[in-house]
């Protein structure tokens, strides 16, 4: 009988938000899987528990997993952790899942912080529907295709971004977006925490030159719809349809007027001369 994948969300800054489940399945399992052992090892000695590592990141995922694979056939459970916050988001995790489920290996999920829902949360933006977009690459062509791809979206996006690139991504975002609300979401549940709420343009003229640490949250109001412009003559005749349904004439223009903006007394000079 194989063993078990444990997906075990880890603080994105503040230790005291790693739950009492996360360290007692981190105290129980045969081994972990971490993305930088030296982070994860932190995090081990601060509750004081003694697991043995094996490194797991996107550099030698594909040389590791067969190993691990081959640990969880054979009965021991393991625990995959990223370096902050839920593994699989953002993360070669997301390989490891999938090849436990190719292969019959039970995945059980240990909740923990997330940056996306943390950082939606506090940002004060529209967030009932939004995409995630993760890290956009370093790649100019292909960081060009992405935004271009997603300009149009009209749910709000998440993204994750470094500090030495966060002007240069806020300028290709003005410049493939146009001038949008942003909140700048730094620093999550850490001593330096902050949301700031501003615009692309105002935030690579604030942060354009300038010497940045920290992790970034970016999230970015989608592409409003356009509203419909409309001319007099729109508007008279659609007053003369309500008209034909039963409407009088100044009720028709009202009525009118205020689907389509254009000035009622426009509209009702028009029905009556």
């Amino acid at each position: 009988m194989s063993g078990t994948l444990y997906v075990v969300g880890t603080p994105i800054g503040n230790l005291g938000d790693f739950s009492p489940r996360a360290a007692e399945v981190l105290s129980s399992v045969d081994f972990i899987a971490a993305e930088d052992t030296r982070v994860t090892v932190k995090l081990l000695n601060h509750f004081n528990i003694k697991k043995p590592m094996v490194s797991y990141y996107e550099h030698n995922k594909v040389q590791k997993s067969s190993h691990i694979i081959d640990r969880l056939l054979n009965g021991e459970n393991c625990a995959v952790v990223t370096d902050a916050g839920m593994p699989a988001i953002s993360d070669p995790g997301i390989d490891l899942v999938a090849l436990c489920h190719k292969h019959g290996i039970p995945v059980v999920s240990v909740p923990g912080p997330s940056a996306i829902i943390t950082a939606a949360a506090i940002s004060g933006m529209d967030v009932s529907r939004f995409t995630f977009e993760g890290f956009l690459t370093v790649n100019k062509p292909k960081r060009r295709e992405h935004l271009n791809e997603i300009k149009d979206e009209k749910r709000t996006m998440i993204f994750y971004e470094a500090p030495h690139k966060l002007a240069a991504t806020l300028k290709d975002m003005l410049e493939s977006f146009g001038d949008r609300n942003i909140a700048i979401i730094k620093e999550l549940t850490k001593i330096h925490e902050s949301v700031e709420r501003t615009t692309l343009s105002e935030g690579f003229k604030k942060y354009d030159g300038i010497k940045l640490k920290g992790e970034y949250v970016l999230i970015i109001e989608g592409k409003k719809a356009e509203k419909a412009e409309f001319t007099e003559e729109d508007g008279v005749k659609l007053a003369k349809d309500y008209i034909k349904a039963g409407m009088s004439v100044s009720e028709a223009a009202k009525t009118a007027a205020k689907e389509t903006g254009i000035k009622k007394g426009d509209i009702y000079k028009q029905l009556t001369e």
